[in-house]
């Protein structure tokens, strides 16, 4: 066993994060991908995958997550049986940001127009229960020239002293 200093584990272990969040954005985009969390065990890793849609993540009689951890097996270079994929589902899609994104995404790769859309998500996630919101979409919009747009609503702390109780009139 080589000792590694504790600085190079930390920036190893959120390399391995970074990449595998990047690995699996990419193959579970469709399905609702919202994160992932990793534990490890003395026997096994278990990474943790949050979805919208966890029956798409499992595939039929579990076959996609089997690819997947074989995927995950090779490309980190673990051994056979030692990493082990779970799914498991978000419990608010409202409140949470990533599946939201996702779905802002999917919205606006289908057609729908950049206002109606944000429109809609802002909708969804207030009437999830969440105090504020805010939607920014930037990039080429309509025309070829690039702009930037912010859709808010509720309340939202940007600045100051948030914690001296001063906001609970907004509960």
């Amino acid at each position: 066993m080589v000792a590694v200093s504790k600085k190079r584990k930390f920036v190893a272990d959120g390399v391995f994060y970074a990449e595998l969040n990047e690995l699996l954005t990419r193959e579970l985009a469709e399905e609702g991908y919202a994160g992932v969390e990793v534990r490890v065990t003395p026997m096994r890793m278990e990474i943790i995958i949050r979805a919208t849609r966890t029956q798409d993540v499992l595939g039929e009689r579990g076959r996609r997550i089997r690819e997947l951890t074989s995927v995950v097996q090779k490309r980190f270079e673990f051994e056979s049986g030692s990493v082990e994929l779970y799914a498991e589902k978000v419990a608010d899609r409202g409140l949470c940001a990533q599946a939201q994104a996702e779905s802002l995404k999917y919205k606006l790769l289908g057609g729908l127009a950049v206002r109606r859309a944000c429109y809609g998500v802002l909708r969804y996630v207030m009437e999830n229960g969440a105090k504020g919101c805010e939607v920014i979409v930037s990039g080429k919009l309509r025309a070829q020239r690039a702009k930037s747009m912010k859709f808010k609503e509720g309340y939202m702390i940007k600045s100051g002293q948030a914690a001296d109780g001063k906001w609970k009139n907004y509960q």
